[in-house]
């Protein structure tokens, strides 16, 4: 077996992929980055008047983060719904992920310094921080860029070794991998948070263990998903969404943060432009990529 080439393995890490895919990921998490402040970690807003609680992440001191006051959770606020706003406006736009990613970076260092630290909130941090770095992309841009192609891999990678993660932590916490496929964890899980689902899996225990064995295994293979492609790719973001949606139901575990990330894999470039996002000046330089008539 020859080693891959220098170029195969630059190929790999940094890919030649469209700038549209880029634009789309940004909206998309700017959107999902006010959800998550507004529904998910809102408790960010409520411990303002507790500072003395907060315990800030070694990245949280490592940015010098101070601990949040109503103005700074407001303005992190504010521009997360600002981001989302601007996004759609082509001179904008690359503002607009400034202006989102790092107030969502600040809101989710208080958010983790306030409580555990999610490691579901992995991927999208980072994708916060790499999609700063891809320059301006346009959502009809199919031209084929490496900075594109290496801020949407960073994703990727952080994506799958969040469950990578979790399997080499359930490993070292147990002493061995079957230890804890073999054990009673969900059972444990499903009594304490309880479901209509999750009450009925519950009488069988047995299936639970093969249950446990399937996500252990799928959790060391969610690397694999960097060289799927076409039809094999989707199915394998289909069984993850179908997995979480499992999750959800018969354990109230959501892991919506490193969900979104898994739209860092699909061509979304191939979705249609949203109206109003390209400005005549812009379709003047290029009269491809105006509007069609009507």
């Amino acid at each position: 077996m020859t080693a891959p080439s220098a170029g195969a393995v630059a190929a790999f890490l940094v890919p030649a992929l469209p700038r549209a895919r880029v634009a789309w990921l940004r909206l998309l998490l700017a959107v999902f980055a006010v959800l998550d402040a507004t529904l998910l970690t809102n408790h960010v807003l409520s411990h303002v008047h507790v500072p003395e609680f907060w315990r800030p992440t070694l990245l949280g001191r490592l940015l010098h983060l101070p601990a949040p006051t109503a103005l700074t959770a407001g303005l992190a606020l504010a521009a997360m719904v600002l981001g989302v706003l601007l996004v759609l406006v082509p001179r904008t736009r690359y503002l607009a992920g400034w202006l989102s990613s790092l107030g969502y970076l600040a809101w989710v260092l208080w958010s983790m310094g306030f409580g555990y630290v999610a490691h579901d909130h992995m991927a999208i941090v980072v994708a916060a921080v790499v999609l700063l770095t891809a320059g301006r992309a346009d959502f009809d841009d199919l031209r084929p860029s490496r900075r594109a192609g290496w801020a949407l891999r960073c994703v990727q990678v952080a994506t799958v070794m969040t469950y990578c993660g979790s399997a080499v932590s359930k490993w070292v916490r147990s002493g061995t991998p079957w230890a804890w496929a073999n054990g009673a964890v969900t059972v444990w899980a499903v009594t304490r948070r309880g479901s209509a689902l999750g009450d009925w899996v519950g009488r069988f225990p047995q299936f639970l263990v093969v249950v446990q064995w399937v996500v252990l295994v799928f959790e060391f293979c969610a690397p694999v998903a960097l060289w799927l492609r076409g039809r094999w790719l989707a199915l394998a973001v289909g069984a993850v969404l179908l997995f979480h949606l499992s999750t959800y139901l018969t354990l109230g575990i959501h892991f919506l943060p490193t969900v979104v990330c898994w739209a860092a894999f699909l061509p979304l470039e191939r979705l249609p432009r949203p109206r109003g996002v390209l400005t005549p000046a812009a379709a003047r330089r290029d009269p491809s990529r105006a509007p069609a008539a009507g």
